[in-house]
């Protein structure tokens, strides 16, 4: 049964729940309260009936000791009993009114013998067969008579139960009102709880698998107090924490089957190549032997421009799984020996291309890998390069400020349009959609540069405006000496 009770009680409502628990509390009070309250007012009434009776009885006893009788000194439903004691042994006088004593006065005479060797009055209460619950009171009137007065105790007890009818009632009607109007005070206070259930409801039912899931919902109902507003704005913020993060998760899947759509594409074309010249290769070797050279030439360099490419692909690859595998090799070197080597080897690669050199008047000492800072130049001035007719002017400027190191290549090119700025540095992204591989290469130059450049913990920008393109790349330096230009 018990458990029974427990399970009912644990499928309430929280607001139901509250309501009866803040009842059962109010019922302890009402309890503790009516019973101290009726103690008291027995107590006080009790007092008031032995004030009365020691009262009544010194004029009673003066009455006795003066005339012997209690003629006119008598109240209404008292009963009177005056014993002669003699050597401890309570003899009844005759009553003056047969209606003064009870048929059983037993508890009379004990109460009587008892005061003869008593130095004070007694007071006790019994029960008179016939009559109902009395208090008696013995006092001595002169030595060896003592006076039996017994009050009724109807009207105390009347009244006691009048008051523990009224407490009774009262606490009941106010018990209940605390129930039922404390249950809409606190379902009123727990509808802000209630909206934010029903709106986790709503997003458990949201399909969270689709790639552009978003969560619209959010608890917005007012009122519920500070507490449950700071909860509101927890809940809130996590709502858009999730939504940010289903967003991101979002734009990650697009980004990686775009990723893995162009590298597919990317790596068929040198693969199909490779099938193709191998079949030739096989055919010259069999009908035309002086062409197998130029094929096998052919061959090898289709199989050389997939291996670039598998090789930048796995060091993107690295470089996203940096946590895990750092593929840098972290040493002191001078950026401005790097940016000379790279500048050196552009000029001899491209000679179409006047390139200008600037730098500072002495090293710029960093922390770094330098086969991929190298890696990061040689990307950026071959673009510059790439991308522009013969002739246009390259310019490489090498700078320190506000505790970074900083190189800008610039070209005087045709300069890349507004709306491709954002996404050069995504993978296999191109400007020209057009351009050849052979001229264009595969898109992942940019891309590696800017994730190069991260690992190291700096940053690559780009800016220009038509007919001039900037790219800045920003490093953490930790010395600097002056400049020099040539």
């Amino acid at each position: 049964m018990i458990r029974r009770l427990r399970q009912t009680y644990r499928r309430l409502r929280l607001g139901t729940r509250l309501a009866l628990g803040l009842g059962a509390l109010a019922l302890v009070v009402f309890a503790v309260v009516g019973t101290a309250l009726t103690t008291y007012m027995r107590d006080y009434l009790s007092a008031q009936l032995d004030t009365q009776l020691a009262q009544g009885q010194i004029a009673q006893s003066k009455s006795i000791a003066d005339y012997g009788t209690l003629s006119g000194k008598k109240y209404y439903s008292w009963f009177y009993a005056v014993y002669d004691v003699s050597d401890g042994k309570p003899v009844l006088r005759r009553p003056e009114d047969p209606g003064d004593l009870p048929r059983d006065v037993d508890d009379f005479t004990a109460l009587a013998r008892a005061q003869s060797t008593a130095d004070t009055e007694l007071l006790r209460t019994d029960h008179l067969e016939g009559k109902g619950t009395y208090r008696l009171r013995a006092c001595e009137v002169e030595p060896g008579v003592v006076l039996v007065s017994a009050a009724p105790m109807d009207d105390m007890e009347d009244t006691i139960s009048r008051l523990i009818t009224i407490q009774v009632v009262t606490f009941a009607l106010a018990l209940t009102a605390l129930v039922i109007f404390g249950r809409k005070m606190l379902r009123r206070g727990l509808k802000p709880l209630s909206d934010m259930a029903h709106t986790a409801h709503g997003i458990a039912s949201h399909d969270l698998t689709e790639s552009a899931a978003r969560l619209p919902l959010r608890a917005d109902g007012p009122g519920g107090g500070p507490e449950v507003e700071e909860l509101r704005t927890a809940f809130n913020t996590m709502l858009e924490h999730i939504d940010g993060s289903l967003a991101v998760r979002a734009e990650a899947e697009q980004r990686l089957r775009r990723f893995v759509a162009d590298a597919s594409h990317e790596l068929r074309t040198p693969l199909m190549s490779v099938r193709g010249y191998a079949d030739l290769f096989q055919y010259a070797a069999a009908n035309a032997p002086e062409e197998r050279e130029k094929h096998l030439a052919r061959l090898r360099a289709e199989a050389a421009r997939m291996g670039f490419l598998l090789d930048d692909l796995l060091l993107l690859a690295r470089l996203d799984a940096a946590e895990v595998e750092a593929p840098l090799r972290l040493a002191d070197a001078d950026l401005v020996e790097l940016v000379e080597q790279a500048a050196d080897a552009f000029r001899a690669a491209h000679p179409s291309h006047p390139l200008t050199v600037t730098t500072g008047d002495g090293p710029v000492r960093l922390r770094l890998d330098q086969q991929r800072i190298r890696q990061v130049l040689d990307n950026l001035l071959t673009n510059a390069a790439v991308h522009t007719p013969a002739g246009t002017k390259v310019c490489v400027e090498t700078s320190v400020t506000a505790g970074a190191a900083l190189v800008r290549v610039t070209d005087r090119g045709p300069g890349i349009p507004a709306a491709d700025r954002e996404r050069v540095f995504d993978r296999f992204y191109r400007v020209d959609k057009a351009r050849s591989r052979d001229r264009g290469g595969s898109g992942l130059g940019l891309s590696v540069a800017s994730s190069l450049v991260r690992a190291h913990g700096g940053t690559i920008e780009l800016a220009g405006e038509p007919g001039r393109t900037v790219f800045t790349v920003r490093l953490p330096v930790q010395e600097y000496s002056g400049f020099r230009s040539r």
